[in-house]
């Protein structure tokens, strides 16, 4: 099976503005954007180029973890308007990292507070035709309060939720540095997964010796790392993209595989930016097209 691919706007990609980022995606071969919000010129300029829409950002999302019911409160109804509008532009995909506001807050408390504030928001998605991507991004150091990280927490969020339009952004780059094992929960909560990323992670075995699963007491040596592992684009990492590849077809998956650039090598410069992306893209397409 073809599966689209694409990537998420890397910043020095992003700053020469929306046309020159959607003539360059399609100048390199990608099929669709991941953008940080869908207004009427993105839209208008990913159509002239015949650039899909991949996922669209959620704004403000810690409030809606809020420990203030007032702040929740109104972060539900400015959600809900956010679904509207990506729903009347013909999105579909609603990417989120649900960190909450206070990131000391225990993910027992979290979950607490997302169980009474998301049912709402899911009802008004699924009307408007909206899915909502969780990002599997375990939070900020020390704390790593984000929600919706391992499959202990997904099985309690899939059970308080059952609808389809709550669910996964595959991203195996974190399960591996978790020590998750991101085959095992393709085929778990396979069902669940929306969107997809293109990442990868390097285990760092030396640093591995050195610091344990703990972050570096002192500083990690490379960017986009916190000690015994770093990100990576696709193919320079412990991913097996080709029993990932397989495993998707098998749940019937049919979305997208969009390359999320956090390479320490890849980074910097335009043209840094847009040789990450083009190598990840080309070790993709051997199993994706």
């Amino acid at each position: 099976m073809r599966y689209p691919i694409g990537m998420r706007i890397p910043p020095r990609i992003g700053e020469q503005g929306i046309h020159y980022t959607v003539q360059w995606a399609a100048e390199a071969g990608l099929d669709l954007l991941d953008v940080p919000q869908l207004t009427p010129e993105i839209k208008q300029a990913c159509d002239a180029r015949g650039i899909g829409i991949g996922s669209v950002d959620a704004q403000h999302t810690s409030r809606l973890l809020s420990r203030n019911p007032e702040v929740r409160s109104e972060a539900v109804e400015s959600f809900k308007l956010q679904i509207d509008q990506i729903a009347e532009l013909g999105g579909r995909v609603m990417f989120l990292c649900l960190v909450p506001e206070d990131h000391t807050l225990p993910r027992r408390e979290g979950f607490a507070i997302w169980k009474e504030t998301f049912p709402e928001i899911v009802r008004h998605a699924e009307q408007q035709g909206v899915y909502m991507a969780i990002e599997g991004w375990p939070g900020p150091a020390p704390h790593y309060s984000t929600l919706g990280c391992t499959p202990e927490m997904w099985r309690a969020m899939f059970e308080a939720i059952p609808s389809k339009h709550f669910g996964l952004n595959y991203d195996p780059s974190h399960l591996v540095r978790l020590g998750i094992d991101y085959l095992r929960a393709l085929t778990e909560f396979g069902d669940r997964i929306v969107h997809c990323h293109g990442k990868d992670t390097e285990i760092l075995h030396d640093e591995l010796y050195e610091c344990g699963i703990l972050p570096s007491t002192f500083e990690s040596k490379y960017a986009f790392s916190e000690g015994s592992w770093r990100y990576t684009i696709p193919g320079h990492g412990d991913v097996e993209w080709n029993k990932v590849a397989v495993r998707l077809e098998q749940i019937g998956y049919q979305g997208a595989i969009s390359i999320e650039l956090e390479d320490h090598r890849y980074w910097g410069s335009i043209e840094a930016e847009q040789q990450g992306i083009v190598k990840a893209a080309s070790h993709l397409a051997q199993y994706f097209r």
